[in-house]
């Protein structure tokens, strides 16, 4: 069976938000239970985004909320879906037709201690940005611009809590100094799980050729995001399928083809490039690939493989999953 893996999907807040029933196609938004089977999607990393109206004081709560929301409308339905917490169920999609599903931390306000990073493991959390775009107690984001910083003591013990559990760290928001910072004090793989090519589109969302290249030796990958404006400099309706394709190409001639997957950003993002409407429109990714001539080994690993291999390195293993 052909993996599919997208690495950011904000379906959980768009719910809420829109008052969506996920279980029905629907004609607003990228992705529900109907769109994502008819995709052939493998694996899909469900989003659990904080608004910024909840942070600090009510971060923790809110993110149970969201959390609990991944758990009754995704994780529960096991008719349709595996929850993925460790290697064994990464290996398990191989042949389980099943899609899988793993609940992500959009910025870890939530986070305010170990024990707390224990439970949302236990909660079967499995990947973890430690900002979005502002300053909180782990790090700074994106946004700090030129104050920004690296990460804070309580930050470097996070990092090296998720490794020893076995969470995927995102990088996406973080900010370059914490980036650089991340690296001095970690060891595993790691991803941008929604991130472009900075010398495509001078986002500062994006990545410069020196971080895609460090994302690419420790082992990890970057996730294209299909947000217009993270694609083409001022975005705009012009944005198409094909200006997708020229970030996997541009970090594929610096790094390879083992260093680049899908990270949609799908119901995060208001608009979306021509030809990539909806989560059913990844096929067309794919042959928008082999129309330039890419080998299908390529399509594949930037389809999903890279992302199955990266998992099977960083989580946990069955027997593990207690380690807590």
């Amino acid at each position: 069976m052909d993996w599919i893996v997208d690495t950011h999907c904000d379906v959980l807040n768009a719910i809420e938000e829109q008052g969506r029933d996920f279980a029905r196609r629907g004609e607003v938004g990228h992705a529900d239970l109907p769109r994502l089977v008819e995709s052939g999607m493998r694996l899909e990393f469900f989003s659990c985004y904080l608004p910024s109206e909840y942070k600090p004081e009510r971060a923790l709560s809110q993110q149970l909320a969201i959390l609990d929301r991944f758990w009754r409308v995704v994780g529960d339905d096991r008719a349709h879906f595996r929850p993925v917490r460790t290697r064994a169920d990464v290996l398990a999609l191989d042949t389980d037709p099943r899609i899988g599903a793993l609940p992500s931390l959009e910025g870890a306000e939530a986070v305010v201690s170990l024990p707390v990073l224990r439970t949302f493991f236990r909660l079967g959390v499995r990947c973890i940005a430690l900002t979005w775009n502002e300053r909180n107690h782990l790090a700074d984001g994106v946004g700090v611009e030129a104050g920004g910083g690296g990460l804070t003591p309580l930050g470097v013990e996070v990092v090296r809590e998720m490794e020893r559990l076995g969470i995927l760290f995102d990088v996406s928001h973080l900010h370059p100094r914490g980036f650089w910072h991340y690296l001095e004090v970690s060891s595993r793989p790691f991803i941008a799980s929604h991130s472009n090519a900075k010398a495509l589109c001078g986002h500062r969302r994006n990545l410069d050729d020196d971080q895609i290249r460090a994302i690419a030796a420790r082992g990890g990958s970057i996730g294209l995001n299909f947000a217009p404006a993270f694609v083409r400099d001022g975005g705009g309706p012009e944005v198409t399928l094909e200006h997708v394709i020229d970030h996997a190409e541009h970090i594929l001639s610096l790094v390879g083809d083992a260093h680049v997957h899908i990270g949609s950003d799908f119901d995060g993002i208001d608009s979306t490039p021509v030809g990539l409407e909806d989560v059913t429109r990844l096929g067309a990714l794919a042959e928008g690939m082999r129309r330039r001539g890419w080998g299908e080994g390529t399509v594949r690993r930037i389809m999903g493989e890279n992302m199955r291999r990266i998992l099977l390195e960083v989580l946990p293993e069955e027997t593990d999953a207690e380690s807590t």
